[in-house]
């Protein structure tokens, strides 16, 4: 299945762009050169690296784990992003600077749209449909990784999840900023064509923004949310059963073989 949908992933990842930037016929091409660009280097530069992280999980996930384990794993996740940011930029860069301003116009209008979805996902006006909803979520997450939870496991998930620091308005506020932010740099590259080596820096910078938030609350509380998710993530996974962490185990293998199939594909 995963191996299904790595091959399908630059078509997937094109039209989700052209859903927001409408891409024209000279656009096209070079959008889609670009992802299999991308794609070319993420299965040659990352996969063999992402394929030894699931092997040793597999041995790992076997056993409890700490709150800095979990942490760990999200570290290294969160690097392998940067880096294929950074491999992003030079061709991200050259593309916003042939866009036009109708198409930001369009971005915007595509984005007002996505902000809607989002208050029907997670702004409910009533606190409790809320908690509900995000202990729902939990309990898919952890189910598609351990297969099945009882009862037990999923009161204990909501219960957990009801002393968490998320704040669905706090997240709204950001996305909303870094949209503004998104629009921003759009309409400077848009209107003043710069040269390669200035439209790269600035995309970098606005890359990286999305990694750290250059506002310093929301700093504040993503670090906050970092740790509680990782003291839940061991918490989670320490009250699993036997069966459970087998069961996570052969999912991540099945993982691990799909990837490496599609590394070896070359």
């Amino acid at each position: 299945m995963l191996r299904v949908a790595y091959s399908q992933a630059p078509d997937l990842a094109y039209w989700w762009l052209d859903g927001y930037v409408d891409f024209d016929d000279t656009q096209t091409p070079l959008a889609r050169d670009a992802l299999a660009r991308w794609f070319a280097w993420h299965r040659r530069a990352q996969l063999p690296a992402i394929t030894e992280a699931l092997s040793r999980a597999q041995a790992e996930i076997l056993a409890d784990t700490t709150p800095e384990r979990a942490c760990f794993w999200w570290n290294w996740v969160r690097e392998r992003g940067r880096e294929a940011a950074e491999q992003a930029v030079p061709a991200t860069a050259d593309l916003m600077t042939r866009l036009t301003p109708a198409q930001v116009k369009h971005l915007e209008r595509r984005q007002e749209k996505a902000n809607a979805e989002f208050r029907d996902d997670y702004l409910a006006a009533d606190p409790a449909e809320r908690q509900r909803a995000s202990a729902t979520r939990a309990v898919e997450r952890a189910e598609m990784v351990y297969g099945r939870l009882d009862e037990a496991q999923r009161e204990r998930i909501a219960a957990t999840v009801a002393t968490s620091p998320f704040d669905a308005d706090t997240w709204f506020g950001e996305r909303q900023h870094r949209q503004r932010d998104t629009v921003a740099l759009l309409r400077q590259l848009v209107g003043e064509r710069p040269a390669p080596e200035a439209a790269q820096a600035a995309v970098r910078a606005w890359v990286g923004h999305f990694d750290r938030s250059p506002r310093e609350p929301y700093r504040r509380y993503s670090e906050r949310l970092t740790q509680f998710n990782c003291s839940f993530a061991a918490s989670l996974h320490n009250a699993t059963t036997p069966a459970q962490r087998q069961a996570a185990a052969q999912k991540l293998r099945r993982w691990e073989l799909d990837l490496r199939a599609v590394a070896a594909a070359d």
